[in-house]
């Protein structure tokens, strides 16, 4: 009888080149991981995901037998993991180690991490503080773990995510597998339409750095019934943080930067989704940020109050009453989320909110600034690079007129900088009349005294370079980059 475990001859899917790309002694015969013990009777199946999941593939007869832990580490699974790390790239951590550093370290070492995650043993060393500051003020704390345990994090969450994710809300749109902002945004607009005009905006103050670690490993264990995850699990949140060569305890909180953190964020905040779903109330979230839909001001003030004392009773989390607010739709209010602003009441158009055009201008000046010492051909890459992520994810965004209006702003500012990289009159002359411009008006050009600004917009300077011409010079449109994502916006 055919052993179960075995694919057709036409499929690739699960398999593994003849050696894996971290144990270079692994064969062909080790391609699947061998039974190391059944797994116990109180731990629950894993089904994996659906054929169509992109969290990863479904869970063979022979890998189901297998413990969680013996899951985690198997050769495949290790491979799939190393593979998005590598592609995710990323930063070293404390000990320094790059990614092309570590798979000459894990050919030596990866059997004994190996071994050590089998006997529940394994530590894992703390994580490197990062600090980055916020648009609005304050700071974000990050924490990169080393390579080895964001490999060791990626390989868990493989695992993890099809066990936890098909049971997460489908108003929960953060870090899963298929769903992104976009979808949030899409679902908001929905909510709005359907008359739910009062907006209740709470904010989660310092999430990621004051999750209670008894909590969040409470709502882990429902699931997870090995002992050696649960274990590791809990020493990773425990690992501590280095600052300035000071390892600091990490008493509360789940740090930002490693591939772990995302889902474990979800598992807690999938008790709010569960309550307010219980409650009967239309609701959107994406991570730590969450927004609730009522009918009428009242209601939304009772339950602002209500899911706030949840918040804090139930899950031991803060909300920040400065940034927490109601708020209505109207043709005056906008309920700003993700960065975009829904406008209109009922109708609920969805726009790029202030505080990111702001924003997006700001950067646009630091990029454009006539002062860096940087070459035209590197300025336009760096500034193309911004401008197609930019409009990638605002490309939601229904104001056209706004964007065509910031690309003559963007031109003019290139203008500017080529005007002030000319710098010297000859040079200004030889590079008007190259670009057609008559000799007379050229020399006119040259010697005016007119600010840097003022000179970029005059009828010469735009007929010596043109729309056409900044665009061969590697510069992109907003507005021709918003027609091309067209089918990004859907009903929205």
């Amino acid at each position: 009888m055919k052993n179960k475990e075995e694919l057709p001859q036409n499929s690739n899917r699960g398999s593994l080149p003849r050696r894996s790309k971290l144990d270079p002694n692994a064969t062909e015969e080790v391609l699947r991981p061998k039974p190391t013990g059944s797994a116990r009777r109180d731990q629950p199946a894993l089904n994996g995901p659906e054929p169509d999941d992109p969290a990863g593939e479904t869970l063979t007869t022979g890998e189901e037998e297998l413990g969680l832990m013996e899951q985690i580490v198997s050769n495949y699974n290790l491979d799939r993991a190393w593979r998005r790390v590598k592609r995710n790239r990323g930063a070293p951590g404390p000990d320094g180690i790059t990614i092309s550093e570590f798979e000459p370290w894990a050919q030596i070492h990866l059997e004994e991490v190996r071994n050590q995650l089998l006997e529940g043993t394994y530590r894992p060393q703390p994580v490197r503080r990062k600090v980055l500051k916020k648009e609005g003020g304050g700071e974000r704390l990050l924490g990169i773990p080393n390579v080895l345990d964001r490999l060791i994090q990626q390989a868990a969450l493989q695992i993890l995510t099809p066990w936890f994710d098909p049971d997460f809300s489908e108003s929960s749109h953060g870090f899963r597998p298929g769903r992104s902002a976009h979808g949030a945004a899409k679902q908001v607009q929905q909510t709005i339409r359907q008359g739910n005009l009062h907006v209740v905006n709470i904010d989660l103050s310092k999430f990621f750095d004051r999750v209670n670690h008894d909590v969040l490993m409470n709502r882990v264990s429902r699931k997870v019934h090995d002992k050696r995850v649960l274990k590791l699990i809990g020493r990773f949140l425990r690992a501590g943080v280095m600052t300035e060569g000071v390892v600091q305890p990490t008493e509360q909180g789940a740090p930002q930067g490693g591939p772990l953190s995302p889902m474990l964020s979800n598992i807690l905040l999938d008790d709010l989704d569960k309550e307010l779903e219980r409650r009967g109330l239309k609701f959107v979230r994406y991570a730590d940020d969450f927004v609730i839909f009522v009918k009428s001001s009242r209601s939304a003030q009772r339950v602002f109050a209500s899911v706030q004392r949840y918040l804090s009773e139930t899950l031991k989390l803060i909300v920040n009453q400065e940034k927490s607010h109601v708020t209505t739709v109207s043709k005056s209010q906008s309920c700003e989320f993700l960065g975009f602003a829904f406008v209109g009441g009922q109708r609920a158009t969805i726009k790029v909110s202030p505080k990111k055009l702001k924003a997006f201008k700001r950067r646009i000046r630091e990029l454009t600034g006539r002062s860096r010492g940087i070459s035209m051909k590197q300025r336009l890459t760096e500034l193309r690079r911004y401008v197609r992520g930019w409009i990638g994810y605002f490309a939601l965004a229904k104001q056209v007129e706004d964007f065509i209006n910031l690309d003559m702003w963007i031109r003019r500012r290139i203008r500017m900088c080529y005007w002030k990289q000319w710098r010297y009159p000859r040079t200004k002359v030889r590079k008007l009349t190259e670009l057609g411009v008559t000799l007379d008006m050229a020399i006119k050009h040259a010697v005016s005294r007119k600010s840097y600004w003022r000179m970029c917009n005059t009828p010469a300077m735009r007929f010596a370079m043109p729309n056409k011409w900044l665009e061969q010079q590697g510069l992109r449109s907003l507005a021709e980059l918003w027609f091309q994502r067209a089918p990004l916006r859907g009903i929205a």
